[in-house]
């Protein structure tokens, strides 16, 4: 419904006599109309004032029809069954003059509305628009549009259940049944009038898949003393959260009022709600971007480097690592608040990874510059790689979030190679070690290694050895090439971990074996895609 007919008269004289401003009447009219909402404060209560005045047998309008889409409602009722819009008379009950109402109206033009506690009134206006937009153009960040969101005080819900229940108490007194049971949300008409002018002062439009948000949280200090009647008819349903400093949460606050019996409500809370002290506060203005997604591959030359930080006990083992090596550029260029890394598998840190590298990926929260060019990633790529000489970075790329998703894949899928500089306590020969070259599709029960048994569960897996080819050093050395099934634990396929990985190495040539050095040659996941240099 895009105007005001006569059936609205009633709910429009009531909620003005009882502090109600003019755009949650509107609401409570089901107007979706968007571009009535953005009509001045005044020039709707004028509007309001010229509705009630004109003849009750003439089917009045505020403004022209605007087509509009169709709005999200608020479900408060079941609609009530039987009935119709007159008296036995046919004939629409006559409310008390429009006259009588003046006072009221004059009175409400510059109070704190009973409903909205000020929402729809001076954080609509000008003044507060320029406000949020001066705190999202200082906050500095990259963005071609934008989507609203609004955080409002929990006991909104609660005035807007009494005003509510006020109105269909004086319908019903009036012998008129209640024409609507739903109506416009709070929110939804507030984005109406605010969308626009955001877009105006900001230069970008209003998109609700934009990944920058703008939010403003309001707060009001009177929520918990309005509240307190809910806590204490239905205390079920508010529980003390540690990172809540009310229990009056709007989610607790919602489930209580479906829970909570009308004939309850009206005795604990006046129906409709009595005019507030203060208005509603604007508590904080938000900034976010969405993340933005960066990946690439890592050769790592060091034997004394770990790929995430090294910390045991709350003492960090060694100063660096891959994942900060890489990060700190990408944190600074991108001014991001904080990062993600994950990677397809990873080595321990006195393994290298060699070859083609290791695909990596960061998610960067919330950053400041978004665009890249391809020029300017290389030139980040070359900025890491030129920091340090204990990793290398290529094919550094902007990526999506659902691509990552092919990295994981090739975490337990794809196969991997590895180089392994192996001792034996007995002497070998060359023909000693032929034999390991014809061995196809070696299959491994691996225990889970005890070096990582304080973080992994205890399991037995099995592993496949795809391929070997030995190449002898001297009589206690020897170097292993494998081509092995990914998440297959070399070190201990090569001393047996205690037998707990059969067969191994040890067992195969019926002698002590350990391992001296492992290299990753390659990890075979085609992603992300090869950049040309």
């Amino acid at each position: 419904m895009s105007s005001l007919t006569e059936k609205d008269r009633p709910i429009v004289q009531l909620l003005l006599n009882t502090g109600t401003c003019p755009r949650c009447i509107l609401r409570f009219c089901c107007v979706g109309s968007q571009m009535l909402y953005r009509h001045p404060h005044k020039g709707l209560m004028k509007d309001l004032q010229e509705f009630l005045e004109k003849s009750q047998e003439e089917e009045g309008t505020v403004c022209l029809d605007v087509a509009d889409p169709p709005c999200k409602r608020i479900r408060l009722e079941h609609r009530e069954e039987g009935g119709d819009d007159l008296n036995h008379n046919g004939a629409i009950p006559r409310l008390p003059s429009a006259g009588d109402g003046n006072a009221a109206m004059e009175s409400s033009a510059g109070n704190v509305c009973n409903v909205c506690l000020g929402i729809l009134q001076e954080f609509c206006e000008a003044d507060f628009v320029k406000k949020v937009c001066q705190k999202v153009n200082s906050a500095d960040y990259q963005f071609t549009s934008f989507v609203f969101s609004v955080s409002l005080p929990p006991q909104l819900s609660v005035r807007e259940r009494a005003a509510w229940l006020g109105v269909k108490q004086q319908m019903r007194n009036l012998g008129l049944p209640l024409p609507k049971d739903d109506i416009v949300q709070l929110k939804e008409a507030y984005k109406w009038i605010i969308h626009p002018q955001l877009s105006e002062e900001l230069g970008v439009p209003a998109d609700g898949k934009s990944l920058f948000e703008v939010s403003v949280v309001f707060a009001h200090p009177e929520t918990d003393e309005e509240c307190h009647f809910l806590a204490t008819a239905c205390p079920d349903c508010f529980k003390p959260a540690k990172n809540k400093q009310s229990v009056f949460t709007r989610m607790a606050v919602i489930k209580a009022l479906e829970k909570i019996k009308e004939e309850d409500f009206l005795k604990h809370f006046p129906c409709p709600p009595s005019s507030p002290k203060n208005f509603c506060d604007a508590l904080e203005i938000q900034c976010n971007n969405g993340a933005v997604f960066v990946a690439g591959r890592y050769n790592k030359y060091s034997r004394n480097l770990p790929q995430t930080p090294w910390i045991i006990d709350g003492e960090r083992k060694l100063e660096s690592s891959v994942e900060e090596l890489i990060s700190e550029h990408l944190m600074a260029e991108f001014k991001a608040d904080s990062f993600n890394f994950s990677s397809s598998g990873r080595e321990d840190v006195d393994v290298r990874t060699l070859g083609n590298g290791r695909p990596f990926a960061i998610e960067l929260v919330n950053p400041r510059r978004i665009h890249f060019t391809a020029e300017e990633m290389k030139r980040l790529q070359q900025a890491i790689n030129d920091s340090s000489d204990k990793i290398q970075v290529r094919d550094l790329q902007l990526v999506t979030r659902e691509a990552i998703g092919r990295m994981k894949e090739g975490e337990e899928e794809k196969t991997k190679t590895y180089s392994a500089l192996i001792w034996t306590d007995k002497a070998i020969q060359r023909e000693d070690i032929a034999f390991l070259d014809d061995i196809k599709e070696l299959k491994l029960d691996q225990k889970t290694p005890l070096r990582v048994l304080h973080r992994r569960p205890l399991a037995v897996r099995c592993r496949l050895i795809h391929t070997m080819k030995s190449e002898y050093i001297d009589e206690h050395h020897f170097r292993l090439h494998l081509k092995t099934q990914a998440g297959t634990y070399i070190k201990e396929f090569v001393h047996g971990d205690f037998g707990r990985t059969k067969p191994n190495i040890g067992s195969l040539l019926n002698r002590t074996a350990d391992i001296l050095e492992l290299d990753v040659e390659s990890v075979d996941v085609d992603w992300p895609p090869t950049l040309a240099d």
